[in-house]
């Protein structure tokens, strides 16, 4: 049954143009009987079964949001990232695999640096998970982020309460603020004392409306496009906001759009950025603009 189940799916899911239509049909089983996606793998390969009637009627709940291009992190109502399991649904933008690479950049600059309690700001935090990220994997961190969305910030500070759960200390060292993260006012107090900001703001070019339905109708749009034509209006003054934020020595590293790097370090200079480089992606594409205050 699990095997007919699972073909049925796999087949509606690619004919709604789903990429990865027998992989997306296998999680949304595992997460609508309560196992994990391994256990679904075992039970195909075994000819178990899994799960009650009700069980299949959720999942089939499930495969019609689905099919019809939700997001798959939205239906589940949860996404990985690094070693966090961050909550997210309609109003959160998504966190992306490549942002892990612009968090770990951050991160290996603090150890390069013997950084012990790092100063960091995130700007745009969304979900948190850049700044949660780092406040759990280095102790005695203090990180303050910056969501403009009070509907998002309420994401934010569910992730907070939930990783919380598995790292009591963050409570006091992690501190939200609802906010322009763009504003010189936002955060004025701690200008000059920060060693990092690490970001992944808006940037995608409003010339540049994304074809995937799960990007182009699900994200915010407050955390996808980039305020310009180029997508580069938000970076930029990103880049003005951190270096005012940023003690002499401080590095930000902050995500941006593969046609960006160029321009956005010969920004990050031109404002008074002593070094500025673009860093890749897993898959060996700029991805990100590492610059030193």
């Amino acid at each position: 049954m699990i095997a007919d189940l699972i073909r049925q799916a796999t087949a509606q899911l690619r004919e709604a143009g789903i990429e990865t239509p027998e992989h997306d049909a296998k999680l949304l089983l595992a997460e609508a009987v309560g196992v994990e996606l391994r256990d679904v793998d075992k039970a195909l390969l075994m000819g178990e079964e899994l799960g009650t009637a009700e069980r299949f009627a959720r999942f089939q709940s499930m495969l019609a949001r689905r099919a019809k291009r939700e997001p798959l992190q939205y239906i589940t109502g949860h996404a990985p990232f690094r070693y966090l399991d961050l909550k997210v649904g309609p109003g959160v933008f998504i966190p992306r695999p490549e942002t892990e690479t612009v968090v770990q950049a951050g991160l290996d600059w603090l150890t390069r640096n013997g950084m012990i309690h790092p100063r960091v700001v995130d700007l745009c935090a969304g979900s948190g998970a850049i700044g949660l990220s780092v406040v759990s994997e280095v102790p005695g961190s203090q990180v303050w982020a910056v969501e403009l969305s009070p509907n998002t910030a309420e994401w934010t500070r569910r992730n907070l309460s939930e990783t919380a759960k598995k790292y009591p200390s963050i409570a006091s060292n992690y501190h939200l603020e609802i906010a322009d993260a763009t504003s010189f006012a936002t955060l004025a107090q701690l200008d000059g004392t920060i060693d990092i900001v690490i970001t992944n703001p808006p940037y995608v070019p409003q010339t540049d409306i994304p074809e995937q339905p799960e990007v182009r109708d699900w994200d915010p749009e407050l955390a996808l496009y980039g305020g310009s034509a180029d997508g580069t209006l938000i970076p930029e003054r990103i880049i003005e906001r951190a270096y005012r934020l940023l003690k002499p020595g401080g590095v930000l590293v902050m995500e941006h759009d593969l046609t960006q790097g160029e321009r956005l370090v010969a920004y990050a200079k031109a404002i008074g950025f002593t070094a500025a480089h673009t860093g890749k992606d897993w898959t060996g594409r700029d991805r990100y603009l590492f610059a030193v205050c």
